[in-house]
């Protein structure tokens, strides 16, 4: 097994990765801020409510330190009720209205930052399936699906809870140290002593713990990697008997995991007891120099447990801000990476379907015009290389070559999938680039060799053809086809569940179905993509019929890799390194005795 592999698993433990906060980041992500304009009255009052909660909640220390005063029997310095029931009156109304506020800020966060996302996730999805082939072909499906769920969800935490737990705390901090001073002066500046050296520690040991849980994560991604691995390839495994083999290699991956988690909590032990050592040093040090003032007089004990309910405070706003700011991080992350997909250059499709019907009808009738093409992520290499042939309207073409020669290439250019870099594509004499992009794949089908069905009804599936069909036409589109018997050998007939990708039906059936959807489509030009190559006989039998029934009248395409299915054609053009080597009908080329069509032919055993 080929060790590389290793880093094919998906880290799904691993953690988002952050972006440095700057005046670029900032100014990139203010795009995504423009998805709260829709809300803005919202947001403002929700804004509003966070600032009375925060501000009412800094209310209760001193209302702490008056209510000790009148317990004393020092008459209220703010005009307040001369009782300890009065004052706590006063408390317990404060407190509902910080209760009220707190509901409705939560309410309106949660909505604006919801709806603002829904906004986020729906332009993300519409922009990506408008996105160019080449666009996909240099990513993976999961690092897009990632964009669509762990990025965006990400944004949504931030916006719904770290932007207003940050301003919350940003409130609190800027409040406890004001009241700190306004207490006791000297005081505060004896606390703030201590504040350097709990920072500077947290820093380093913070630092130093993040690093070591990073490598944990990617180890035990890796564990799990050789979990995922071995149990798809479980037969390769029992065939070889590599059972021990991939036992100990599960062991190896384990004990790095637990000596990487061991250092870790090292660490994290070592910060733990530094900190309970600072935090719980620095109460009793502030307690003591308290004292020592309320004993010189400096100070009252009314003071001292306002200023140790104000400490508390500040204490835990400085505590929240370091997770507070990782998160903003990973969402300036993640923000950055959703503005890439936003920014990118969509093809010319509207997400509206009445802006995608037919505008302009295709005859049948197509031509290649000295094509030359690469792929945009391999531009050295020359795929297709003045490639000229005509179809007429109605003919069958059939194209032949070894693999690699460009035969998919080519249905991938007829549906315009990707630029040609020189030469023309014509239909009805016209060239592409003068249609409508929706007006050529609505007018063109493919019946692939590896049909991927959606997870929904066989229905459903074959009404992709055309979304707006009825049932009777669906149904005559399966008789075309040789699969309406089969459907209805199901106990749920057209309504079956075809699984994931259509797994519950076996090759053959898929195939029936994806030419039923291409009946329904009623196309100009076909494409046949090897549709029968990886077929039984059976089904080959039943599928071939399906197919004389779909090429009637228009024009077909037909990429072959078995050559037994191509003989009627037209006309064969055989490719060979991205050129044209042949071009005849099967009696012409197979005439041709050092012929690149004889030599596959007698490779076949089709030679008669």
């Amino acid at each position: 097994m080929a060790r590389n592999r290793f880093n094919s698993g998906s880290k799904q433990d691993a953690e988002l990765p952050k972006a440095k906060i700057n005046k670029q980041s900032l100014q990139k992500i203010s795009a995504l801020l423009s998805y709260l304009q829709p809300y803005k009255w919202k947001f403002i009052i929700g804004f509003l409510f966070l600032l009375l909660s925060s501000l009412t909640g800094l209310l209760f220390p001193a209302l702490v330190k008056v209510m000790v005063e009148v317990a004393q029997g020092n008459p209220s310095e703010y005009g307040l009720p001369g009782t300890v029931s009065g004052i706590g009156g006063i408390a317990f109304f404060i407190l509902f209205i910080q209760a009220f506020v707190s509901f409705f800020r939560i309410r309106l966060f949660v909505e604006v930052s919801e709806k603002a996302l829904a906004d986020i996730r729906r332009d993300t999805y519409f922009k990506m399936i408008t996105l160019p082939m080449g666009f996909f072909a240099n990513r993976r499906v999961g690092e897009l699906n990632s964009r669509l769920s762990a990025d965006l969800s990400q944004i949504q935490d931030t916006l719904t809870t770290s932007i207003a737990e940050m301003i919350r705390q940003i409130i609190m901090l800027i409040g406890g140290v004001t009241f700190l001073i306004i207490i006791s002066t000297k005081l505060t500046l004896f606390n703030l002593a201590i504040l350097p050296i709990i920072v500077v520690a947290g820093v380093v040991f913070g630092k130093a713990i993040r690093n070591i849980s990073r490598k944990a994560q990617d180890q035990l991604a890796d564990s799990n990697t050789i979990v995922e691995e071995t149990l798809q390839g479980i037969s390769n495994v029992k065939a070889f008997v590599n059972e021990a083999y991939e036992a100990n290699r599960y062991d190896k991956s384990l004990r790095q995991v637990v000596q990487i988690a061991l250092k870790g909590a090292t660490y994290r032990g070592g910060f733990a007891s530094f900190i309970i050592f600072c935090l719980f040093g620095a109460i009793m040090g502030v307690m003591w120099y308290g004292s020592y003032l309320v004993e010189q007089g400096m100070l009252n004990v009314s003071d001292l447990l306002a200023y140790m309910l104000y400490s508390v405070f500040v204490g835990a706003a400085m505590g929240t801000f370091p997770e507070i700011y990782a998160n903003v991080q990973k969402a300036v992350g993640a923000s950055e990476r959703v503005l890439e997909i936003l920014e990118e250059k969509t093809e010319n499709i509207s997400i509206h379907p009445e802006n995608n019907k037919i505008k302009e009808k295709i005859e049948g009738n197509l031509a290649f015009e000295h094509v030359e093409f690469s792929y945009p992520s391999r531009k050295e290499i020359i795929v297709l290389n003045d490639v000229s042939f005509e179809a007429n309207a109605g003919e069958k073409v059939a194209i032949v070559g070894s693999s690699g020669a460009g035969k998919s290439t080519i249905a991938g250019l007829i549906l315009k999938f990707y630029d040609i870099q020189k030469g023309k594509i014509l239909f009805d004499g016209k060239s592409a680039d003068d249609y409508a992009l929706t007006d050529i794949r609505n007018q063109i089908a493919i019946v692939p060799q590896d049909v991927i069905l959606f997870g929904g009804t066989i229905l459903e599936n074959i009404a992709y053809g055309k979304l707006d069909a009825n049932k009777e036409e669906i149904i005559k589109a399966a008789q075309q086809a040789n699969a309406h018997n089969f459907i209805m050998s199901f106990p749920e007939g057209y309504d079956t569940v075809v699984g994931e990708r259509g797994v519950k039906l076996s090759g053959g059936q898929r195939q029936r179905i994806a030419i039923a959807r291409a009946l329904l489509k009623d196309p100009a030009i076909l494409i046949l993509d090897e549709a029968t190559s990886s077929l039984d006989s059976e089904s080959e039998r039943l599928v071939q019929e399906a197919l004389e029934t779909l090429m009637k009248g228009r024009t077909s395409i037909i990429i072959a890799h078995r050559l037994s299915t191509i003989r009627e054609a037209d006309k064969i053009i055989v490719l060979d390194k991205g050129q044209i080597a042949e071009v005849g009908t099967h009696a012409q080329l197979i005439q041709k005795e050092e012929g690149i069509y004889k030599h596959l032919s007698s490779l076949q055993f089709e030679i008669q």
